[in-house]
């Protein structure tokens, strides 16, 4: 006899069925509340922002003293401000606790592989936080919406999915995933931005542009995907980012509220007195100094 197939809405592991989330996606494209709010002034945010910096470098302290296991996911639409909030919590940590991957697209050897495979090698060890600019979620959004998987290929991966971070959340990561929204006129006012300013073309590609056309089709991969991930173990967080500077802010302190740091005590920093020259004296060297232009 073959095997029984599992009802819809579970999934047959060597433990049992696995029931899957079946919930309604919420409207995340409805009137945003925090659009109407005035621009934050800059010394404002800027304030605002070196204390949640701080914060970070508490909690940084205790991943590493505790061995704790991070992986932040950050998901959207483009311009969302994925990048931007991710370089302001990256800004005054360790780059050897807290480790950023933005995977390029999958070489012939990893379409080959597993899916799930090319990331499992970047999940933390004990005392690192990992953060991904897009994840695995790339088959729920991008790869379904362009074409570069099939329609079976996407559900398979929605329906796994969950088992998968639910394994990863058993095993104590602390597993937090966001998606950024911003709006369709927002959008628009951000890559015609990226269009004439050098330091952001890089920014705009051939896949941005055709993205951009395909709004809707993004929407209803996003709400799909909401529907089958956004579970108890691993809920999805939105932050509304069509203001920049509040959603980098809502966004941090929310993270530090996910993870249950605590104060690591740190021993009082006195300076050592410094050994003396013992008559050594710099040397008439050529140095290649840098222009100093500014």
């Amino acid at each position: 006899m073959g095997k029984k197939k599992a009802p819809r809405g579970e999934v047959a592991t060597p433990y049992g069925l696995v029931s899957l989330p079946n919930q309604t996606a919420p409207n995340h494209t409805a009137a945003n509340p925090s659009a109407a709010r005035p621009k934050m002034k800059t010394k404002h945010y800027e304030r605002e922002l070196a204390t949640l910096q701080a914060r970070l470098v508490a909690m940084q302290e205790w991943v590493v003293a505790t061995g704790a296991r991070v992986i932040v996911v950050f998901e959207g639409r483009d311009t969302a401000g994925k990048g931007g909030t991710i370089k302001r919590i990256l800004e005054r940590v360790s780059p050897r606790v807290f480790r950023l991957v933005a995977l390029p697209a999958p070489t012939e050897r990893e379409r080959s592989q597993m899916y799930i495979q090319r990331y499992m090698q970047h999940l933390p060890a004990a005392g690192e936080v990992v953060i991904f600019d897009r994840s695995w979620y790339n088959r729920a959004g991008v790869e379904r919406v362009m074409g570069f998987c099939t329609d079976e290929e996407a559900a398979r991966f929605l329906e796994l999915t969950p088992l998968v971070e639910r394994i990863m959340v058993e095993s104590g990561i602390v597993l937090i995933k966001y998606w950024l929204e911003v709006s369709a006129d927002e959008q628009t006012r951000r890559l015609k931005s990226r269009i004439g300013d050098p330091r952001k073309t890089w920014k705009l590609t051939d896949m941005d542009l055709k993205s951009y056309s395909r709004f809707y089709d993004y929407s209803r991969a996003r709400d799909e995907m909401f529907a089958a991930t956004d579970t108890q173990w691993a809920p999805w967080f939105v932050a509304q980012s069509d203001n920049k500077k509040r959603a980098r802010l809502n966004i941090i302190s929310h993270l530090l509220g996910q993870v249950p740091y605590q104060d690591v005590p740190r021993a009082e920093v006195t300076l050592p007195k410094r050994q003396a020259a013992r008559g050594y004296r710099e040397p008439d060297y050529p140095y290649r100094y840098v222009p100093e232009t500014y």
